[in-house]
C-alpha cells in the first residue's frame, strides 16, 4: 500500500489534471437529484443531505483537522484541504444550478442571481481563477463561499425537511449572516469597538440587503409544468389557453389563470396569484399546494371582478409567500373592434 503522504499527492495530481470530474459529478448529481424529486424517489433527499454534511465539514475544517492532528499524529496536507474545499464549492454549484436553471423566470431579475451561480461554477472549476485570482481577494471568496451555502440551503431544506418556500429561504439567510460574520472578524480583525459595530452592521446589510432583492431568487424546488389563461377550466382542465381575450368574453364567466406546480413531495405551501393590469396590482388571490404529483399540482385563481375598461395588457405573476417568482403568465384583453379586425 502507498504512504499516506503519496497516495495523498497522487489524489492532487488526479484532481489538478482533471479538474471537470468533480464539477461533472456534481452536475450529474444535480440533475439526477432533480429527477428523483420529480419522481417522488426518497433518494434525492439522501443526495442532499450527503451536501450538507460535506457543508458541515468545511465550516468545522479548523477544528477537526486539530482533533485529527491530536489522534493520529499527523497534519492533513494543505494542499489537501484546499481541493476539499474546491471540490465541495464544485459539487454545491453544480448540484443546484440544474434546479435554478428550471425554476429562474429569466425576463426578471432572477436571472441575475442564476447568472451569477454560474459564473461562480465556473471560476470553482478554472484553477488560476479559482487560486490566484479568488482566493487572495479574501472577500470575494468569501461572497462566492456564502453565495454557494446560500443556494445549496435553499435547495436542499424544502427536499430534507420539506420546509415551505419562505421558510427555506428565511432559514438559509440566517446562516448565511451568522456564517459571513465569523469569516468577516478573521479578515477584519476587531482592534476596537468601533470595528465591531461596523462588522455587526456589514453582516445586518448583507441580510437585509438579501431580505430586500428576495423577489430576485427563484424558488429552487418549485417550477411550473403546465400554464394556461382561459374562460373556463372542466374536470380540473383548462380550456384553450388564450393570448389574446376580447374584452366582451370575460364579461360574464370572467377569466381562470390555471397553473401546474411541482414541488418536492411533503411540502405544503401557500401562492398567491397576482393580477396586473398594465404593471399596476388589481387582485392578489391565495392559494394552497401540495407536493407529490409528478406532473404537478393543479391549481387555479378565477377572476370575475374586472375593472370597467379592461383593455391593456396583463399579467398574472405567480409568487410564493415572501414574494419570489415562480412564473409569470401573459395575456392582452383587446377592444372587440380590434378582434374582429384580426
Amino acid at each position: 500500500m502507498l504512504p499516506i503522504p503519496r497516495l495523498v499527492q497522487r489524489v492532487i495530481e488526479l484532481l489538478k489534471r482533471y479538474p471537470g470530474v468533480i464539477a461533472l459529478g456534481g452536475f450529474l448529481s444535480g440533475i439526477g437529484s432533480f429527477i428523483l424529486v420529480d419522481r417522488q424517489e426518497s433518494l434525492a433527499s439522501w443526495i442532499a443531505i450527503v451536501l450538507l454534511v460535506s457543508w458541515v465539514w468545511l465550516m468545522l475544517e479548523n477544528s477537526l483537522t486539530k482533533l485529527f492532528a491530536r489522534l493520529f499524529k499527523r497534519e492533513i496536507p494543505q494542499p489537501l484541504l484546499r481541493y476539499a474545499t474546491q471540490m465541495i464549492h464544485q459539487e454545491s454549484l453544480f448540484f443546484v444550478l440544474p434546479f435554478f436553471f428550471v425554476t429562474t423566470t429569466w425576463n426578471s431579475g432572477q436571472s441575475v442571481f442564476t447568472g451569477l451561480l454560474g459564473a461562480a461554477g465556473l471560476i470553482s472549476i478554472v484553477d488560476p481563477l479559482y487560486y490566484r485570482w479568488l482566493a487572495p481577494r479574501r472577500w470575494l471568496f468569501m461572497a462566492l463561499h456564502m453565495l454557494t451555502l446560500f443556494a445549496a440551503l435553499l435547495t436542499a431544506l424544502p427536499i430534507i425537511l420539506h420546509l415551505t418556500t419562505a421558510q427555506s429561504f428565511k432559514l438559509a439567510l440566517v446562516a448565511a449572516m451568522a456564517l459571513s460574520f465569523p469569516s468577516l472578524v478573521s479578515s477584519f480583525p476587531i482592534n476596537n469597538w468601533r470595528n465591531g459595530v461596523a462588522l455587526v452592521l456589514i453582516t445586518l446589510a448583507v441580510g437585509g440587503g438579501g431580505w430586500m432583492l428576495r423577489s430576485w431568487v427563484p424558488p429552487a424546488t418549485l417550477w411550473m409544468t403546465e400554464v394556461a389563461v382561459s374562460t373556463q377550466v372542466n374536470n380540473r382542465e383548462p380550456g384553450d389557453s388564450l393570448k389574446e381575450v376580447p374584452a366582451s368574453r370575460i364579461g360574464g364567466n370572467g377569466l381562470y389563470a390555471y397553473t401546474s406546480i411541482n414541488a418536492p413531495r411533503g411540502l405544503n405551501e401557500r401562492i398567491y396569484h397576482v393580477w396586473q393590469k398594465d404593471g399596476k396590482e388589481v387582485d392578489r388571490i391565495a392559494l394552497d399546494i401540495r407536493g407529490g404529483r409528478k406532473e404537478g399540482y393543479r391549481a387555479w385563481s378565477h377572476k370575475q371582478n374586472f375593472p370597467p375598461d379592461p383593455v391593456g395588457r396583463w399579467q398574472v405573476r405567480v409568487l410564493t409567500e415572501d414574494g419570489q417568482v415562480i412564473g409569470v403568465l401573459r395575456f392582452k384583453v383587446v377592444a372587440d373592434a380590434q378582434a374582429k379586425n384580426q
